[in-house]
């Protein structure tokens, strides 16, 4: 199995209940998920401890057979190899859609960097807004920014925080069919969290459904 949590247990500091307790989840490698569940839940807690953003109170993840965090081990976020979309997409408003790319490639060399920005761009078709500013492109041309970037440097795992809250519901039908065709043509594992039934339908091979404060292992439930 590529991505195998288990028992994962988070509780925040100053808290007496545990907002995750007891999570185990495999995912194969290339499989699209979608974990479901209202605020409060602990979607994006768990995209954080995947990430390296967040320190489970226990629990094990390991990725392509490497432990990213266990009893005695935790890799930093840039030690793990996984690529994030936040929320709000976290792009560098002084830095064009070239440069916001290029800035998680650092480790590549620069004919390296020049071939993987070009393929990104293509991916994502954004070609032509390559020198354009994050405030001069829509919210969709925006989050196809930030899709390109956490997949420039070809990560393990490709992790998307509510990935359609700030588009309006008219884009949403056609930028939900445009993600989830540059996920599959990109083949990476992905995992993205939503409270939207209808964005799960439309991208996920599988969904986790996580309930609030229950202290019970998550419904884990195949579309």
């Amino acid at each position: 199995m590529y991505v195998q949590i288990r028992d994962l247990t988070f509780r925040y500091k100053n808290s007496d209940e545990d907002i995750l307790k007891n999570l185990n989840l495999d995912i194969m490698q290339g499989e699209v998920i979608s974990v479901l569940g209202q605020s409060g839940s602990g979607k994006s807690t768990l995209l954080r401890m995947i990430a390296g953003l967040e320190k489970p109170s226990k629990g094990t993840i390991i990725i392509d057979n490497k432990i990213m965090v266990d009893r005695d081990t935790f890799l930093f976020p840039e030690e793990r190899g996984v690529g994030m979309v936040f929320q709000d997409y976290a792009l560098f408003p002084h830095l064009n859609v070239e440069k916001n790319i290029r800035y998680g490639l650092h480790s590549f060399s620069k004919k390296e960097q020049s071939k993987r920005l070009q393929e990104v761009l293509e991916l994502v078709n954004l070609t032509e807004f390559a020198k354009r500013y994050p405030h001069e492109l829509s919210g969709g041309q925006q989050q196809r920014v930030a899709l390109a970037r956490a997949l420039a440097p070809k990560p393990s795992v490709l992790l998307l925080d509510e990935p359609f809250s700030n588009l309006d519901a008219d884009l949403k039908g056609r930028i939900r069919i445009e993600l989830g065709r540059i996920i599959r043509q990109s083949g990476i594992t992905s995992i993205f969290v939503t409270h939207d039934q209808e964005d799960s339908r439309a991208i996920a091979d599988r969904v986790v459904f996580l309930e609030s404060q229950n202290h019970k292992s998550p419904l884990i439930k195949s579309l």
